[in-house]
């Protein structure tokens, strides 16, 4: 059974084409609130961060944002937030966030909510945590993706047990479930000295 004290949620700075993925961050806020699970995201007061941290606060859920002073000095820091921290670079945004968050889950976004999502799953690939990562897939927005990963798995470059790392469900619920019944699968070797 995983301990979901905060979660991280990667998602949006833009609301995306449809009211239903800002609905979803909305309600996925609340839900973490009213579970006693604190938020940790991005710091923005904009997009879908901004639906997600609100609906959180309003629950009367903790919230913290992590967000570079680059971001700040452009006026898109949320100044609402239970605790706000203000870093140096991204890459120190990602780590902070990792080390404060007890799991991992993205909601509908584009590259830096991809590129955030893939690299703690490439950490739980390669043994670093055994935190469990998760997509919510809002009206089928990752089913791309899922296509996309069984074509990795399909080619050989997903080790056997790597995809079951990524929780995927369609509801708030489902997935709160899914993540505290998480266990990390042993993790292999990434390289064998025979596939040099």
């Amino acid at each position: 059974m995983t301990v979901l004290r905060r979660l991280c949620v990667f998602c949006g700075a833009q609301p995306g084409a449809r009211p239903a993925y800002r609905e979803a961050a909305a309600a996925f806020g609340r839900l973490l609130a009213e579970s006693g699970i604190g938020v940790v995201y991005g710091g923005a007061s904009i997009g879908l961060m901004a639906a997600v941290a609100d609906a959180a606060l309003e629950a009367g859920g903790e919230v913290i944002g992590v967000i570079p002073q680059a971001l700040v000095d452009r006026e898109v820091a949320h100044d609402g937030l239970s605790d706000l921290r203000i870093v140096h670079s991204m890459h120190e945004r990602k780590a902070l966030m990792a080390e404060l968050s007890d799991g991992f889950v993205a909601l509908p976004g584009g590259v830096g909510t991809l590129e955030e999502l893939f690299e703690v799953w490439t950490w739980s690939h390669l043994g670093l945590h055994s935190k469990p990562c998760a997509l919510l897939d809002v009206q089928g927005f990752y089913s791309g993706l899922h296509t996309f990963v069984d074509h990795m798995e399909t080619e050989g470059f997903l080790r056997p047990g790597v995809r079951d790392m990524l929780i995927v469900e369609r509801e708030g619920p489902q997935l709160l479930t899914a993540l505290r019944g998480y266990r990390a699968p042993p993790v292999e070797p990434v390289l064998r000295a025979d596939e040099g």
